[in-house]
């Protein structure tokens, strides 16, 4: 399979030396148990995926973007005692991303945006903090299980193993998901305070919320979901990367 430019890992430094790129797209996943049935790396292959397919349609649009490799270790701290889950506390992400926007500020590279494949990752105030010290790239991130509305493709609710992400997998990596009769049904528990239910927010205990990992029934899971969703999130991905290539980040308002 011949490289792809718009992937660094494939390319060489005769290809990238001259490449003008206006955007770097910065995929992170995790490292974590998905239900009986998916693998650790779930959230990297998603990640993966995704970013590679959007800057595919982007660079074939014309615009000039290049997809650095996933980091595949996420924010795990309500799942520590959950074998080989592996954490990177936020401070140690901020601690990464300053290294990674700092090599952008100095090469001129004047956009990042950070893909999200992990609920427990939050980068919104990390960005705000370096926005400040870097003011010469402009950050930004997304999460991808939230650029398209999921209730158009998938029935059952969850978050974690469930039908969205089984279907994924079944289309992205279909070797490496079990037989759906292994999977746990993604039985979960909830808080028993209104508020955190409702409104509040604390950190779930994995442990004690579900028993095989998951939140929400896998059983209705197909390929052809997956496709449809995946589909869907990178047209509307790479149209991004195709606009914030396009855009002066001086003028960004009207």
């Amino acid at each position: 399979m011949p490289a792809r430019p718009y992937i660094l890992a494939e390319t060489t430094w005769q290809a990238v030396k001259d490449a003008a790129f206006e955007v770097v797209v910065l995929p992170w996943g995790a490292t974590e148990a998905h239900n009986y049935h998916l693998p650790y790396g779930t959230d990297n292959f998603q990640c993966d995926y995704l970013a590679a397919e959007a800057a595919r349609l982007a660079w074939a649009q014309g615009a000039r973007v290049v997809v650095l490799p996933t980091i595949p270790f996420g924010v795990n701290t309500g799942q520590l005692d959950i074998t080989l889950d592996i954490n990177l506390n936020p401070s140690t992400q901020l601690a990464i991303l300053c290294d990674i926007v700092q090599v952008l500020a100095r090469q001129g590279i004047p956009k990042l945006v950070l893909l999200n494949g992990h609920g427990g990752n939050d980068f919104r105030q990390m960005l705000r903090e370096l926005q400040a010290e870097f003011p010469g790239v402009f950050l930004s991130t997304a999460t991808l299980f939230r650029i398209v509305d999921r209730r158009q493709f998938f029935d059952a609710p969850g978050d974690h193993a469930d039908e969205m992400e089984t279907s994924m997998m079944l289309h992205i990596a279909p070797e490496l998901v079990r037989p759906l009769s292994e999977a746990g049904a993604g039985t979960s528990k909830r808080f028993r305070i209104r508020a955190l239910r409702e409104w509040a927010w604390a950190q779930r205990e994995w442990s004690q919320v579900s028993a095989d990992t998951g939140v929400g029934n896998p059983a209705a899971a197909t390929a052809a979901k997956g496709e449809a969703f995946l589909r869907a999130v990178a047209g509307q991905l790479s149209q991004f990367l195709v606009e914030l290539a396009a855009a002066d980040p001086r003028d960004l308002y009207e």
